[in-house]
């Protein structure tokens, strides 16, 4: 006989993005470029000086002080976990849970609604504008009247790419400040972005802001992220981690990409540069595109059902994210940037299937 889940769990569905046998693949925002030889080479070398019958440093601590130093931090102020999705779970069984809610502003990154009710903590919907920024005023109406005790606010946004202006952020500071709740800025794309919310970062203020080694670092296959906020709120995520979560040979990799953060941001500037050739395309065929902070472009076919559109580039070897089934995002596709080459054969196919 099986086993039944909680009645919450057994009716959610998962979050996964499809895997398919495709030429290009244009869906999941990975980097199109990996990172140089000299990094490979020093992986392995510090693959030999790991010592596997041991447990990892439980704090991370040699990490922890290079990301702190990297963003002008406290390595106290550091928590590193098994990418930023752990992060937000972490965050979510710390200040989450039952009977308390956590705020999302839609349509956006759907694992901020999906890890909070899997913590058990309920989910508080605003929207966004038709620009896809957060509106000030709504916003903080929200958080005053629902009281949340987290606001997820992504800026770069996903699946929009759009960044949020200085002022939306500080407002929606000041809106959890005054219901005494915590704003997480999720920032996973924030080196492509033009600025940062971590200027506000210190140990009074109840904000956060969460990174990724996947997207700027091309190490989606590693796993690993952190966040960046006061002392006590790195103290508290401590305490609902599992024990040396983070393995010694994954620790030792984020610490190798940190000695090439030039080769990194050229990385950046290669996609970035990518990113505009690929918007200004797309702003010659019959779609709607939206202005990127990211390394992806959300679009929207003209008189054309975006379902069927995917399905078209499917059936020409492009695979790119379906949107939408995502609230507000009837129509939409997500085309992550990836080489000249592959993105030459997206514009080709889409081109064809638009004519």
């Amino acid at each position: 006989m099986k086993v039944r889940p909680r009645d919450d769990i057994a009716l959610m569905a998962g979050y996964h993005s499809p895997q398919l046998d495709v030429a290009v693949r244009l869906n999941t925002n990975e980097s199109p470029l990996p990172p140089p030889a000299a990094f490979t080479e020093a992986v392995a070398a510090a693959t030999r000086s790991v010592v596997w019958n041991r447990y990892p440093d439980r704090q991370a601590a040699e990490l922890r002080a290079r990301i702190a130093a990297r963003h002008g931090v406290a390595a106290d102020q550091v928590f590193a976990a098994n990418g930023s999705n752990e992060v937000l779970q972490c965050l979510l069984l710390a200040y989450g849970g039952p009977g308390r809610s956590a705020a999302v502003f839609e349509p956006t990154y759907a694992l901020h609604s999906h890890l909070a009710r899997i913590t058990g903590t309920s989910v508080v919907e605003g929207v966004r504008g038709d620009d896809f920024i957060v509106e000030p005023g709504e916003a903080t109406a929200l958080i005053g009247s629902a009281r949340p005790a987290v606001t997820f606010l992504c800026s770069p946004n996903n699946p929009s790419g759009t960044v949020e202006p200085r002022s939306v952020v500080s407002s929606l500071l000041d809106a959890v400040g005054a219901t005494s709740g915590l704003l997480c800025v999720d920032e996973a794309y924030a080196e492509f972005s033009p600025h940062s919310a971590l200027e506000l970062v210190d140990d009074e203020t109840p904000v956060v802001v969460t990174r990724t080694y996947s997207k700027t670092w091309a190490m989606a296959g590693a796993r690993l992220g952190y966040l960046i906020g006061p002392e006590w709120v790195v103290a508290e995520l401590e305490k609902v981690a599992l024990p040396y979560h983070l393995d010694a040979l994954k620790q030792a990799v984020g610490l190798v990409a940190l000695d090439y953060v030039d080769e990194m941001q050229a990385r950046v500037d290669a996609i970035v540069a990518e990113r505009n050739r690929l918007s200004d395309r797309l702003g010659g065929l019959p779609v709607d595109v939206w202005p990127s902070g990211a390394n992806f472009v959300l679009i929207r076919p003209r008189h054309r059902d975006g379902a069927e559109v995917w399905q078209q580039l499917v059936d020409r070897s492009v695979l790119v994210r379906n949107c939408s089934s995502w609230p507000r995002l009837d129509g939409c596709l997500r085309v992550t940037v990836g080489t000249p080459e592959e993105d030459d054969r997206f514009l080709a196919a889409i081109e064809e299937i638009l004519a």
